[in-house]
């Protein structure tokens, strides 16, 4: 079932919303200071392609706390807006509901992208029971 809202999910905004990840991504990665800011940003890139079956818990230390202010105050705020409205947006239909809940879920990750862990939700499952 994931296999198919993933396939709709691209053409509900997933390709929208990964092309932002990506591009915010290529202009940290431009020095190399900013690196790991932007491959961080291409992980979050790449689950923006396929969101549904994945679960993204939140958490982090010290170092990943300061990334996430200085990420916070140097794009965060964007993409973190981008992916609510287009949520509320998507949120108004019944079948866009499933659709606008994985946007909301990437404008939480698009505040505090670092310290995130992205599992699959049969493998939260299976370390459960």
């Amino acid at each position: 079932m994931s296999l198919l809202g993933n396939l709709i999910w691209l053409i509900c905004g997933g390709l929208f919303s990964a092309a932002a990840w990506f591009f915010i991504g290529l202009l940290w990665s431009i020095t190399i200071i900013g690196l790991p800011v932007g491959l961080q940003c291409f992980k979050m890139a790449r689950l923006s392609l396929s969101p549904f079956g994945k679960i993204v818990d939140s958490g982090g230390s010290t170092g990943s706390l300061l990334l996430n202010i200085l990420w916070l105050l140097l794009g965060g705020i964007e993409l973190a807006i981008f992916h609510f409205i287009i949520g509320v947006i998507l949120c108004v239909t019944i079948i866009g509901i499933p659709f606008g809940r994985q946007f909301f879920k990437f404008a939480q990750l698009a505040l505090f992208p670092f310290g995130a862990t992205i599992h699959r939700s049969s493998q939260v499952y299976r370390s459960i029971n």
